[in-house]
């Protein structure tokens, strides 16, 4: 899942738990989904982190090598 895509469900949870009367058992299952998507948006951010370190370690070795 793309980190737009877990943000925009993100919101979607928020606004759920802020405007809907739910449950605590409807509540509490939100919630977790809530969660898990912040988990996923996590590994996506640093996936992509990763990737700028890689890029900046190529390009402070490009800048050396000249």
């Amino acid at each position: 899942m793309e980190l737009e895509e877990v943000i925009g469900q993100l919101e979607e949870t928020v606004t759920k738990m802020e405007n809907e009367k739910l449950t605590l058992e409807e509540a509490y299952q939100t919630f977790s989904e809530g969660m898990k998507l912040v988990s996923l948006g996590n590994k996506a951010i640093d996936k992509v982190e990763k990737k700028l370190e890689i890029l900046m370690t190529k390009e402070i070795k490009g800048e050396e090598n000249e």
